[in-house]
Order: structure tokens, then C-alpha cells, then sequence
């Protein structure tokens, strides 16, 4: 009586559905996938199951990669943005007209150019200060008893722009300044614009009002009136760093909080400063909100328009932690691959903020899980492997 080959001996079953169990060798009914030998030895060999290797592969992946538990800690929070150096329009001072006239000569020709406190920057011509000047040599000439009216007519000359050495000068020479020089009563330097960019961003302004070497629109010939701004004078060693803060950060911003700014051009530069002005309007087509912080610039390295990077430091919160490089985004979800005996399955999470290299875990994990190090590797892998002693 011939012996049966023991392979086809036996009870066959499916490896999804051990439910089905046949004498013979087939295909199961219900998955159509081949039947096995329940008794047999696959994948003893290799230390793992014929049923964990046949998991689906689009949920569960068998790899000897490296994992790793969240860790329960407290971090300091902080918010990264970019921002801009711009001026401190606290130190812009106007240069305006106290008397009406005509600009005969002009000592500063572009803008931009430094000046510095007692500089002649101008001359003007004026009716009424000639006027003002006769009356005080007529009056000192033929009525010098009457010293009341000398003072006031002193008093209105130095009200109008002239300097006690000025006027003294008038009386002692007895000659008229028919072109008043005028100085500056600041330090710093000149433009004829509007200092205050606010309203929009520093590449907006750019190459309009701010161009060094443009001309001044002030020329000689030009007349002014009372109250008339001639120059603007920008002290260039107090500016300012505008950041721009997306919305979601906005709950945990606030004054004097401490920020660390660093300039992407210039790596050597750091500065430390705190938020000393948040903005309470968003500006026109710009969703992000700008905050301020003063930064001293007496050697002039800094330049505005610079583009800036901040850190702002918040505060500190307590939370469950894990490796960045152990979560996958898939857009609108994100997964980690949580070990489970000999596989690794994927498991969505909830995430919250990020600190360097570690992301913030809100939901889905708790502090004794094992999950992947390396997320990607795994939803990148197109085969198997195999490790022994891989299975509870």
C-alpha cells in the first residue's frame, strides 16, 4: 500500500480565517488565499509566525528599526517668526518753518546725509524778518530809553528762529541778515519724507521714500511756509525689530516677554530684547500680527530692512514628548507606528506644539508605549524583515 506524502497529509486552514479547515490543499473561500498546514513549521526558522507575516501591509509593517517611549516632560515654549529692522519713529524730529520766505541756500543736497546738532543746513530770506530786524535797530538808534519795547522786539526775533548771538549782532553791527541762516537743533540724518513706514512693510517702502541717493525734493528758490516741514531728522542708533506672529500664537504672546533675534545675513549678530509693544490692528492684507521690540544701534552695524528671525519665550508647559522623526503627517493626519510584539502598527495621533526636535503629543499615545523612531522608514519600507525572537 503506497505511503502519503506527508506534506499532503493533514488539516489545511487559512491563515486569516482559521475557521476554515480542509483535508486537502485549496484556497479558502471566503479571501481566496492559500490554504496551510496547520501543523506545519513556516517561519520557525525565522522566529515569527506564518500569521504575523501575513498581516496587511498597509497597516502593520515587521521591522528591527530602533523604538522608543514619549517621555513625559516640561520644556520652555517659544514662538519662532520673522520680522524686519525698521526706524524708531520715537526719534524722528522735524525741522519745520517758524517765519515764511524763500530758501536762497541749501547745505545739505541728498537724503540721508548725516548732520549733526548746530549744523547750517539753510538760508532763507524773509520779508517779515527783515521788517522785525529794522524796527529793532530803529528803536535802538532813536528811542533807546524805551527798553520794553526793544525787549519785545528782541522777544518776537527769537520766537521766529533767531539766536541771542544773532540779534546782539544786529544791534552791534547795525547791519540786516537779509538771508537768516538756519541750524539744526538735532543730530542724526536728513530726509524730506515722512518718516513713519508703519503702515506698510519694509519691501513695500523700499525704494520709494528711502532711497539714499536720491535727491531732496527741498531746492533752492523754494518758498515755506509758517509751520512747514523742511526736514525730517532720523536718529539712526535707536531702531526697532517689527516681527510678524502667525494668529494661532497670539494666546501665549505678551509684553515683555524675551526674545532672541538674530539677523540671517550677518550670523555672528545676536540680540536680546523683550516684546515691548504688540500692535492692536492687523494691517491691511497682512493676516499676522506685528510686534515691536527696541533695539540700541550706536555703532550703526544694524541697517533697516534687514530681514530678522526671532525666538520669543512664552513660558513653559508639561506634556508628552516624542522624537519629530517618529511621526508621519499625512496631511490632515498624523501617525506614529506603535510597536505591538513582532510588528509595528499604524496609530493616529493628535499633536500639539514643537520644541527643536521634539513635537508635542495631545492625544493618542501614553507614556509606556513603544513607538518607531524613525516613521518614515516605515511608511517608505516595500518588504519585510525579518528578526529573531521578535515575537511576545
Amino acid at each position: 500500500m503506497p505511503v502519503a506524502d506527508e506534506k499532503m497529509t493533514g488539516k489545511f486552514t487559512c491563515p486569516m480565517h482559521p475557521q476554515i479547515m480542509e483535508d486537502h490543499i485549496g484556497n479558502c473561500p471566503i479571501c481566496g488565499m492559500s490554504l496551510v498546514k496547520k501543523s506545519g513549521t513556516a517561519g520557525k526558522s525565522a522566529g515569527i509566525s506564518l500569521l504575523t507575516v501575513l498581516q496587511p501591509v498597509n497597516s502593520t509593517v515587521i521591522s528591527n528599526v530602533k523604538a522608543v517611549h514619549p517621555e513625559q516632560k516640561t520644556v520652555p515654549t517659544q514662538i519662532s517668526a520673522q520680522g524686519y529692522l525698521d526706524f524708531d519713529t520715537r526719534t524722528f524730529n522735524n525741522i519745520a518753518a517758524r517765519f515764511p520766505g524763500r530758501i536762497e541756500k541749501l547745505y545739505l543736497k541728498y537724503r540721508f546725509q548725516q548732520v549733526h546738532r548746530g549744523q547750517r543746513i539753510f538760508d532763507v530770506y524773509s520779508p517779515e524778518m527783515v521788517t522785525a530786524q529794522q524796527d529793532l535797530l530803529f528803536l535802538n538808534a532813536n528811542s533807546p530809553q524805551e527798553t520794553n519795547l526793544i525787549s519785545a522786539v528782541k522777544q518776537k526775533l527769537l520766537l521766529l528762529g533767531m539766536t541771542t548771538g544773532q540779534v546782539n549782532q544786529v544791534i552791534i553791527s547795525g547791519k540786516l541778515y537779509y538771508s537768516l541762516p538756519v541750524f539744526s537743533p538735532y543730530q542724526g540724518y536728513i530726509t524730506d519724507v515722512p518718516g513713519n513706514r508703519m503702515a506698510g512693510t519694509a519691501w513695500q517702502s523700499q525704494g520709494m521714500a528711502f532711497e539714499s541717493n536720491s535727491p531732496l525734493t527741498i531746492k533752492e528758490g523754494i518758498y515755506v511756509e509758517t509751520g512747514q516741514t523742511v526736514f525730517n531728522v532720523i536718529d539712526p542708533s535707536r531702531l526697532w525689530a517689527v516681527i510678524k506672529v502667525d494668529p494661532a500664537s497670539l494666546a501665549a504672546l505678551k509684553l515683555n516677554q524675551r526674545v532672541k533675534i538674530s539677523i540671517p545675513d550677518q550670523p555672528e549678530v545676536s540680540i536680546s530684547g523683550k516684546v515691548d509693544f504688540i500692535e492692536p490692528v492687523l494691517q491691511s492684507g497682512d493676516k499676522t500680527t506685528s510686534i515691536r521690540v527696541y533695539i540700541k544701534n550706536d555703532a550703526h552695524h544694524l541697517k533697516v530692512n534687514n530681514l530678522v528671525q526671532a525666538t520669543i519665550q512664552t513660558g513653559e508647559t508639561a506634556g508628552l514628548w516624542i522624537p519629530r522623526t517618529a511621526i508621519t503627517d499625512l496631511g490632515q493626519t498624523k501617525i506614529v507606528w506603535i510597536k505591538d510584539g513582532s510588528v509595528y502598527r499604524a496609530h493616529q495621533i493628535t499633536t500639539g506644539m514643537s520644541h527643536n526636535n521634539e513635537i508635542e503629543i495631545k492625544n493618542g499615545l501614553s507614556a509606556t508605549d513603544n513607538v518607531a523612531a524613525d516613521a518614515q522608514y516605515l511608511t517608505d519600507s516595500e518588504s519585510f524583515i525579518k528578526t529573531d525572537n521578535h515575537e511576545k
